[in-house]
């Protein structure tokens, strides 16, 4: 059962229910928090407008996902990687930091020593993610894309939003 209601009618979701066709259990949540929905929503709209490939980002959630241990998470960028036709042991090793993709790879390890050092990652992670073709930009964006994911990783610990996709163990 849900810590935080989750809303069926606000604005907000209104515009979310027109652009996927549906509202998810973790936006019906936060929509308890207008402004919070809506920092979310419009940090997530601008960066896919970024330099990242929408398979980046979603391979990027999922790791973020599994670092944080959210189910809600893993279950929602597992269903969305596979509708993107991404394979299942792809999704697999994104969640380990690994990809068989040399760029998103080092976007993935980025990642990781950004959490793991709170951002604070050694000169040869930099340097590394730089020799795979990671650009300032993409750093940046995968600095935002954790603080989005991270939003709503724990935003879901806190909600506990109703699960509304298949399952996926931890």
């Amino acid at each position: 059962m849900p810590r935080i209601p989750q809303l069926t009618e606000h604005p907000l979701l209104t515009d979310v229910r027109a652009q996927l066709g549906r509202v998810p259990n973790l936006y019906a949540a936060m929509a308890n928090g207008p402004a919070a929905l809506s920092g979310y929503l419009a940090l997530r709209d601008a960066l896919t407008q970024g330099e990242l490939t929408a398979r980046e980002r979603e391979l990027l959630a999922l790791f973020t996902a599994q670092r944080n241990e959210c189910g809600y998470c893993l279950a929602a960028h597992t269903f969305r990687g596979e509708k993107m036709r991404i394979p299942a042991d792809e999704l697999a090793k994104a969640r380990e930091a690994e990809s068989p993709d040399p760029h998103t790879r080092a976007v993935l390890r980025l990642a990781d020593a950004v959490m793991a050092h709170r951002g604070r990652i050694p000169d040869e992670r930099l340097a590394e993610a730089r020799a795979e073709g990671v650009t300032d930009a993409q750093v940046a964006e995968v600095v935002a894309h954790i603080a989005l994911n991270v939003l709503s990783n724990y935003f879901n610990h806190v909600a506990e939003p109703d699960l509304a996709f298949p399952e996926v163990s931890r």
